[in-house]
C-alpha cells in the first residue's frame, strides 16, 4: 500500500510540474533530485573504500546544473573543470591508491546522474516538448510497473540473474507491451483532442503514430537497461537499496535508474532527427 500511495503522489507531482510548462521549475526539481541521488551514489563509492567528498558532490551538481541551464554549449567544459578539481584534491589529500577510483567515481556521477537530469528541461523546450516529456515518463513508469507485477506473478525464466535475480523474460516482455500501450494512448489521445477542436493541444504530436511506437520500444529497452546498470552498482557495492527516503520504493536512485538511461536515448533521437531533417519530432 505504501508503494502505491508513494507512486500516486510522485506521478501526480511530476505530471503537474510538466503541465505547468516552466523549464526553470523542471530544472530546479531535477537539480534537487540529482543532489539526493548523488548523495545515495556516494554510498557506492564509500563501499569501495574511496568515498567522494561531500563538498565536491554539492559543488559539482550545483555548477553542472547552473552552467547547463544557462550555457548548455559549455557542458563539456564544466565536466572537465569539476573533474579536474576532484582529481587535484584527490591527488593531494587522498591515499594514492584511491586517486584513480575516486576521480573515476566522480566523473561517472556527473555522466550517469547529473547529465541525464539536465536533459529534462531541454526536452521540454523542444517543439512538442510537453508531449515528449510525458511520453518519456509514461514509457518508463508503465514499463517498470508491468515488469514488476508480471514478473512477480508469472515470471519463470530469468532475464539477468547475475545482475538482478528477480527479473524475468516474461516481465521484460510485459514491460515493452505496457510502454507501447500507454505511450500510444497518450499520442492517439492527444491527436483526438486536437481533431475535436479542444483548446488543450499540448499532447498533440507532429510525427506519425508508428514513429512513436518505435520510440516507445527504444525508450523501454533503455529503461530496462538502466535498471540493470543500477543493480550492477548496488550488487558490486553490497547494497540492497540506494536509500529509504521513498516509502515502499527505496531510494531516489532506485526510482530514477531507468529514466537516467531513457532520457539520453530520447535526446539522442531528437538530435539525430534534427540533423537528418530539421523540425519537430
Amino acid at each position: 500500500m505504501k508503494r502505491i500511495l508513494t507512486a500516486i503522489v510522485l506521478i501526480s507531482f511530476v505530471l503537474a510540474l510538466v503541465y505547468f510548462d516552466k523549464p526553470w521549475t523542471i530544472a530546479l526539481v531535477a537539480a534537487a533530485i540529482a543532489m539526493l541521488s548523488a548523495l545515495e551514489y556516494r554510498k557506492f563509492a564509500e563501499a569501495g573504500g574511496c568515498p567522494l567528498p561531500l563538498w565536491w558532490v554539492t559543488f559539482a551538481i550545483a555548477a553542472f546544473f547552473f552552467a547547463t541551464f544557462y550555457r548548455p554549449k559549455d557542458m563539456i567544459t564544466i565536466i572537465s573543470f569539476v573533474t579536474l578539481v576532484l582529481f587535484s584534491v584527490s591527488a593531494l589529500k587522498t591515499k594514492l591508491e584511491c586517486v584513480l577510483w575516486e576521480t573515476a567515481a566522480g566523473l561517472l556521477m556527473l555522466v550517469y546522474i547529473a547529465y541525464p537530469l539536465t536533459l529534462l528541461p531541454q526536452i521540454l523546450n523542444e517543439e512538442n516538448g510537453t508531449a515528449l516529456l510525458i511520453f518519456l515518463f509514461l514509457c518508463v513508469w508503465s514499463g517498470d510497473t508491468a515488469a514488476m507485477y508480471v514478473g512477480k506473478h508469472f515470471g519463470k525464466h530469468k532475464f539477468a540473474p547475475r545482475l538482478s535475480p528477480n527479473k524475468t523474460w516474461e516481465g521484460a516482455a510485459a514491460s515493452v507491451v505496457a510502454s507501447c500501450v500507454f505511450g500510444m494512448a497518450m499520442v492517439l489521445g492527444g491527436d483526438w483532442l486536437t481533431a475535436t477542436g479542444s483548446s488543450f493541444t499540448r499532447l498533440h504530436t507532429s510525427e506519425p503514430w508508428w514513429a512513436y511506437l518505435l520510440l516507445a520500444v527504444a525508450l523501454n529497452a533503455a529503461a530496462q537497461f538502466g535498471d540493470l546498470l543500477e543493480s550492477a552498482l548496488k550488487r558490486g557495492a553490497g547494497i540492497k537499496d540506494s536509500g529509504t527516503i521513498l516509502p515502499g520504493h527505496g531510494g531516489i536512485l532506485d526510482r530514477i535508474d531507468a529514466l537516467l538511461v531513457a532520457a539520453p536515448v530520447l535526446w539522442l533521437v531528437l538530435v539525430v532527427k534534427q540533423a537528418i531533417s530539421p523540425g519537430s519530432f
